[in-house]
């Protein structure tokens, strides 16, 4: 539900920008409101993400520029992944390691 609502508001205000209503910069800023929520991550998930990408968690660490211990911690779940990690998880999930190289 959430996502057809951001996605219709997108659409009005794409049209709105074209007929010259609505600025580039209001545009942007309503835009970025209806950036999605980032899910938590468990470690289950986050061994099965690097594992999808052929990843060791000492390239996850680099490419996250974490250190290995940290990703370690995730998998066992002594630690959660929080803030730009959580993003760059999500980003992983979505579109792929490459996004990010």
């Amino acid at each position: 539900m959430r996502s057809s609502v951001a996605e219709s508001i997108t659409s009005t205000i794409k049209d709105l920008k074209k007929s010259g209503l609505v600025d580039e910069i209001t545009m942007k800023n309503i835009q970025s409101l209806c950036v999605p929520a980032v899910k938590e991550y468990k470690p289950e998930k986050i061994v099965l993400l690097r594992k999808k990408f052929n990843l060791s968690q000492a390239a996850l660490a680099y490419i996250f520029n974490i250190s290995p211990s940290t990703v370690q911690k995730w998998e066992q779940g002594n630690k959660k992944p929080t803030g730009a990690s959580k993003k760059l998880l999500d980003i992983i999930e979505r579109k792929g390691v490459e996004a990010l190289l």
